[in-house]
């Protein structure tokens, strides 16, 4: 799908290109190159707390012995109550990124509802590729549920998160503990997730749109697969490929129609349906990837955010899922 760029919204326009000259690779050595210098800059963030948040660290034990740094959000005041869990994980392809940078999405999700947000730094491609990052998501998973009493959640009311690679990581997630049986997942919030490695769908083939195009994507994928990349995958790695969406969570996505995820978003939103699974979505005409974080007050990003927002509170109002 080639874009030009009187197909995008005017108020994401200038923005989305002037953030495209730090996004676009036109090699793999360039976006891995790319990937290293955002991670330079993310890192400057790391430990910072946000205002109206208070934040916490620990530190898990991985099976091979190293620790993952997991960020713990919680109000300002305690509730009074159990509230929800929510397991928030960052986008970045994969490649970069860290906890603090989802800090403001933490800050409006617990505006609309109080909860406690977990967000794993969970290891990145450039230095493990798959399974690295969906079992750090699977281990502060299972934290969230052995530690809930503690943390002040409801154990009934355990949901995930994230947007882009973070969506594709939580659609993974949803997945993978359906079917270990360990925990069982409220609600989830893939928002325009990273779930599908072909390329051969009509939104990804030739998409050249601002932040995230279809040379890009692949690169990613090449990094997040490692030596799976080109043979057959098991569906945690490449949610796309899932052919049964029963006993999933209820799910709430958007995407934009211009991006290379959209067809993609479309597909497992209606699958999950098909499945008798309670899905909220909506498309945005002329957002590319990403729109509501790189101009989060344009119209159509609000609009997109009190969606999702208001989602969430629905969820937290009717959603639940005893543990096993």
């Amino acid at each position: 799908m080639k874009v030009n760029r009187e197909m995008i919204d005017p108020q994401l326009r200038r923005r989305g290109y002037l953030f495209d000259l730090f996004m676009r690779s036109r090699s793999e050595g360039g976006f891995l190159r790319s990937m290293k210098r955002a991670r330079r800059l993310t890192s400057l963030l790391k430990g910072r707390g946000k205002k109206g948040l208070k934040k916490k660290e620990v530190h898990l034990l991985r099976k091979n012995g190293s620790r993952l740094r997991l960020c713990i959000y919680e109000p300002m005041e305690k509730p009074g109550r159990l509230v929800p869990g929510v397991l928030w994980l960052h986008g970045g392809g994969y490649a970069q990124g860290i906890p603090e940078q989802s800090a403001g999405t933490c800050k409006r999700l617990m505006d609309t509802k109080p909860c406690v947000i977990l967000a794993p730094d969970y290891r990145l491609s450039i230095d493990a590729p798959y399974p690295a990052a969906l079992e750090d998501a699977h281990l502060t998973l299972l934290y969230m549920k052995d530690h809930a009493k503690e943390l002040g959640i409801r154990r009934d009311q355990l949901m995930v998160g994230g947007e882009s690679a973070g969506g594709g990581l939580a659609a993974a997630l949803t997945l993978y503990a359906r079917d270990r049986k360990e925990v069982n997942i409220a609600f989830q919030m893939p928002l325009y997730p990273m779930i599908d490695p072909s390329g051969t769908t009509e939104s990804a083939k030739e998409n050249n749109a601002p932040i995230w195009n279809q040379k890009t994507n692949s690169f990613a994928w090449k990094r997040y697969l490692g030596d799976l990349y080109g043979e057959v995958l098991p569906v945690y790695a490449a949610p796309s490929l899932a052919r049964d969406y029963s006993a999933l969570p209820p799910a709430l996505s958007f995407v934009g129609d211009l991006e290379p995820f959209r067809d993609e978003t479309i597909a497992y939103m209606e699958n999950l349906r098909n499945a008798g699974v309670p899905v909220s979505f909506r498309l945005y005409k002329g957002c590319y990837h990403g729109f509501d974080l790189i101009c989060p007050r344009a119209n159509i990003s609000e609009e997109a955010t009190t969606f999702f927002l208001d989602g969430f509170g629905y969820a937290v109002d009717h959603y639940t899922a005893a543990q096993p």
